[in-house]
């Protein structure tokens, strides 16, 4: 009976544990929809994601509405856990996007017209520069709104 009851409370921990992951989830392009906006996110070269130390996922279709969202102060910045960009050059990629590499110029053509895109490698923001004539950024320059 010890042995039942110890085989049941193991797995309700390892089930309640099992549903608290807080990971970022991928954008299914076509499908979801921009929590700022409420356009459907189409374009896989653009988009972004933030998820809360709670677990909420909120999907962008464009810097431009994840900016305006993490400034809104609808979460406080304390409980995001996750801030994830669409790699340009990823094929719809997620990747951190205080980690990422980003190009603005009036030359890109982002859903919302936030005319940024980020990137993971250098040479594919260097090439994507070269090509648009932008202005490079980090992420903290973007968030503080030096575009």
């Amino acid at each position: 009976m010890r042995a039942l009851v110890l085989f049941f409370c193991t797995l309700f921990i390892t089930c309640f544990l099992g549903s608290c992951t807080v990971n970022p989830e991928p954008i299914v392009f076509g499908e979801d929809q921009c929590h700022f906006c409420k356009m459907t996110i189409v374009d896989a070269k653009f988009g972004a994601e933030l998820v809360t130390r709670k677990g909420k996922v909120y999907k962008f279709d464009d810097l431009a509405c994840f900016l305006d969202y993490c400034k809104s102060g609808y979460e406080a910045e304390d409980d995001y856990a996750h801030r994830m960009v669409v790699d340009f050059a990823g094929n719809g990629t997620l990747i951190d996007a205080t980690a990422a590499l980003y190009v603005v110029s009036p030359e890109i053509r982002s859903p919302m017209n936030g005319q940024a895109a980020a990137f993971l490698s250098e040479s594919a923001r260097e090439n994507a520069n070269k090509q648009w004539d932008g202005t490079t950024l980090t992420w903290q320059q973007l968030a503080e709104g030096s575009r």
